[in-house]
């Protein structure tokens, strides 16, 4: 963890050395937590292979110890667990828990979201729902809470509020229609969006309109959970100590590549999904060694203190990227906390077009130079930094020395491009530029 002019204030993180170092930096690698195939992770689900593998219906130490252990991390009242194989199965089982504690079946989803890729979670993912059956009667979209593109922004007085007062106009046109709403659902920082940080109290002013029209407030961490964002374990704690969800889902990171899942609820959440006599298993969420699995990773986010090592990292890359920011005006804005960091890419400062085309034109680049970023966000315009948490200071200094320099580059040959245009037309014409393409169709 540390580097020029920085002290180690915590053991380094375990990076792989020698024969297992990968080939590639994978700086977009939401899977696997705490670094591709770590030692101890191998080590827990290989011991407990050899041991018993089985369904959670048969009661395992092992399920009992993760679920202790995960409670540590959350609020109190957040003290039921049901475990599943993937984040979509997680979001599945959190729509049913809503509707069957409230009675009641709507759900309030944040424009561009994505919850899965099940049926239930394509229908309130507008990511998805757009390009395929469009939007059930039962979806209700408020605007996603983004002060960079969305109608309030940074210069709004109380962006918060406002954007909450959308989510409370969705739900009073709602209930005017005579239906009712079982749950919001919301990323703790919409990744799909465009890596949104939404502003602090918005969660809580959400939550108290949802929670007077019947609905209960789901939070999905699946992507931004166990400790990403530096400051806290969870994301959703970055909108106030006080404020707790009904629901939190979880998903990816908690098994570091191994399928692993988990839906944190209330008592009484649990007690009405109980009532119904229908027994909830999974076969093999839950079992002996995905929980040994679980439970190792989350050794190792204590052992090597990943938590405040991508609070460090995290502060670092946004530091460096602040500097591109202003060499480079193509960068728009840069948000982010922890190891969950946005570059949006814009084509004009003043409209903040997105720059689509560059955008993916940079992360084809940066793939040359074994280096695997992608874009997010409606217009494809945000680079999205979410490494797995070994990230290290040297690994953020060697991506954005690789983005500046081909940046640079693009810029370089935009400007030779311009030169041309003002040349005049007969010297446009003569060889060797006669075969050139029109500078709008240049491929850099």
């Amino acid at each position: 963890g540390a580097g020029p002019g920085r002290s180690a204030r915590f053991s380094a993180p375990w990076r792989p050395t020698g024969a297992e170092r990968p080939r590639r930096c994978w700086p977009c690698g939401g899977g696997c937590s705490v670094g591709h195939c770590h030692p101890l992770v191998v080590q827990a689900a290989h011991e407990q292979n050899q041991v018993l593998n089985t369904n959670s219906r048969y009661l395992h130490d092992n399920i009992v110890d993760y679920a202790q252990r995960l409670s540590e991390t959350l609020p109190e009242k957040l003290c039921v667990f049901y475990f599943l194989n993937s984040g979509s199965e997680a979001n599945d089982l959190a729509l049913r828990l809503a509707r069957q504690y409230t009675g009641h079946w709507d759900v309030v989803v944040l424009d561009h979201a994505y919850h899965g890729h099940l049926s239930s979670l394509i229908d309130i993912s507008p990511y998805k729902f757009r390009g395929l059956d469009g939007q059930k009667e039962w979806v209700h979209v408020a605007p996603l809470p983004d002060t960079y593109r969305g109608p309030y922004r940074e210069d709004h007085p109380n962006p918060a509020v406002a954007y909450a007062s959308e989510v409370k106009r969705v739900v009073s046109s709602v209930q005017e229609k005579g239906r009712k709403i079982a749950a919001f659902f919301a990323e703790s920082l919409p990744s799909v969006g465009g890596q949104i940080i939404p502003p602090a109290g918005y969660f809580p002013e959400v939550a108290e309109h949802v929670r007077r029209a019947g609905g209960v407030f789901v939070a999905d961490e699946i992507q931004v959970g166990f400790g990403r964002v530096g400051k806290h374990f969870w994301a959703f704690q970055l909108q106030g100590e006080d404020f707790v969800p009904d629901i939190v889902t979880m998903g990816k990171s908690i098994g570091n590549g191994h399928p692993v899942a988990c839906v944190a609820t209330t008592q009484a959440v649990a007690r009405a999904f109980e009532a119904t006599g229908v027994e909830y298993f999974n076969t093999f969420g839950g079992s002996p060694v995905s929980c040994a699995v679980g439970l190792a990773v989350l050794d190792v986010l204590e052992k090597e203190q990943l938590q405040a090592h991508a609070a460090c990292v995290g502060s670092f890359l946004m530091e460096l990227l602040g500097q591109q920011k202003a060499k480079h005006p193509i960068i728009g804005d840069i948000r982010g906390v922890g190891l969950f960091v946005g570059v949006d890419l814009i084509k004009d400062k003043a409209t903040r077009t997105p720059a689509t085309e560059e955008a993916d034109y940079l992360v084809s680049r940066l793939k040359e130079n074994y280096i695997l970023l992608s874009t997010d966000g409606p217009g494809r315009n945000v680079l999205k930094f979410k490494p797995p948490m070994c990230f290290s200071l040297d690994n953020a200094q060697h991506v954005v020395a690789k983005l500046d320099a081909i940046l640079t580059d693009m810029e370089e040959k935009m400007r030779s491009c311009e030169t041309l245009r003002l040349q005049p037309e007969a010297a446009l014409l003569s060889p060797p530029l006669e075969k050139m393409k029109h500078p709008t169709q240049i491929h850099y």
